[in-house]
């Protein structure tokens, strides 16, 4: 039975690039036609969940077909007692969360883009606050279920939290942005529901005291669900908000806990549970996504070691500064991970304050990648920047997988 099939529309471009048709397999075996037969024909194949972060990577260098996950949306397994769900990659997170919670458990994932579906999470490698305690889905998979190029099916891992046997082909399609092949089903461990949720707020005016405060809190014998920064714009203050969270209650004191440690660093506050909801509505979004601009919006995301967290903030900002923009920043304090909002400005001064403050980032072991940019700033920038002796070791994994470079040509590092 073939694929359902149409026409594509100019909603269905990739940065500007447009697929002639889409296809939406129903089943893996239908996906595995749909693939053997686009590498046949030469044709050129891009995946797509939900779409939220169809715009993260280079532009493709082709896009023939659209391969949409949108029917392969079933929950195919939830072992409660275990503690493991296994799920088709087209089932939205937000649906797949309310599948679980029925039985009071989750997946520890949570990046804030609306409509992201459990196969663009682990193709994208996307995360949010809670990777602090929980990790990315990196950590969280425990099986996948893809279909390669020549339209190969191919299972690794399983339904046990320590099955070591066989390659792990579930952290190398993680985050490969659909180069390697379709992500078609996935199973990941789960944990307990919280449903008690606390914290503390600190108000802070320098990076440095910021960095200073994260380290203590990551040093300490506290367990925070999440560690955020938010500091919408310099030289304004910037706010750390620490998350605890528990399955039955017992939070309130690791809180108090908190505000004692973070007073020492500026005014420090606890968040009563009760009002814990209303204070952290929207604390893990991206700072791009909480702008309301009629011009060009930069999404970048720095990573560093946690240490240099504030001379990445003051890189970002100096870099920001020099070229007229301005810039706002949310971080994964405790991991060092910013993402920043860089506006103001034509594409061109986004160009030279994105070079720049990739070289002063690299300066200190840091880097950064492009996520979110408009189609001019993707022609004269590489978004994702150079990986060193890395890049020969991804071509040829890019190579034995996809030899004819069906999948997603060109969207990822060194234009793989």
């Amino acid at each position: 039975m073939a694929a359902p099939t149409r026409a594509a529309t100019e909603a269905d471009a990739v940065d500007g690039v447009q697929p002639e048709l889409v296809v939406e397999p129903t089943t893996v075996e239908e996906a595995s036609e749909v693939l053997r037969g686009a590498t046949a024909e030469g044709k050129r194949v891009v995946c797509r969940g939900g779409g939220s972060k169809l715009g993260w990577g280079n532009r493709p260098a082709a896009a023939d077909l659209l391969l949409s996950t949108a029917r392969l949306d079933r929950v195919l397994e939830h072992a409660h007692g275990d503690l493991i769900a296994r799920a088709e990659a087209g089932v939205r997170l937000d649906a797949f969360q309310e599948v679980l919670a029925k039985a009071e458990q989750t997946l520890a994932l949570d990046p804030p883009e609306e409509g992201a579906t459990l196969g663009g999470v682990v193709a994208t490698n996307a995360s949010g606050p809670l990777r602090l305690r929980y990790g990315t889905a990196r950590d969280l998979l425990i099986g996948i279920t893809v279909v390669l190029a020549d339209g190969t099916i191919a299972r690794s891992g399983g339904k046990v939290v320590k099955n070591v046997a066989g390659y792990d082909l579930g952290k190398l399609f993680t985050g490969s942005f659909g180069t390697l092949g379709l992500i078609a089903e996935l199973t990941f461990r789960l944990h307990p529901r919280a449903t008690t949720r606390t914290g503390a707020a600190l108000e802070l005016d320098s990076p440095e005291r910021a960095c200073e405060a994260a380290q203590t809190v990551v040093h300490s014998q506290l367990v925070p669900a999440a560690l955020e920064l938010q500091w919408p714009e310099a030289p304004a203050g910037g706010r750390l908000l620490l998350v605890v969270e528990a399955p039955r209650g017992g939070v309130t004191e690791q809180a108090r806990d908190a505000v004692r440690l973070l007073e020492p660093y500026g005014h420090a506050e606890l968040i009563e549970p009760g009002a814990a909801d209303t204070v952290m509505e929207g604390y893990g979004a991206r700072p791009w996504q909480r702008i309301d601009s009629d011009g060009p919006v930069l999404g970048a995301k720095a990573a560093c070691v946690p240490t240099e967290l504030s001379g990445a903030i003051q890189d970002l900002w100096a870099a920001a500064g020099a070229n007229g923009l301005t810039a706002s920043l949310r971080a994964h304090a405790g991991v060092g991970v910013t993402y920043a909002a860089l506006r103001g400005g034509e594409p061109a001064a986004m160009v030279a304050a994105f070079e720049e403050a990739r070289e002063r980032l690299g300066k200190r072991g840091g880097s950064l990648v492009a996520l979110q940019a408009p189609e001019e700033f993707k022609e004269r920038v590489d978004v994702w920047g150079p990986v060193g002796d890395a890049a020969g070791l991804m071509r040829r994994v890019k190579e034995r997988f996809d030899p004819e470079g069906t999948m997603s040509p060109g969207r990822f590092v060194g234009g793989i």
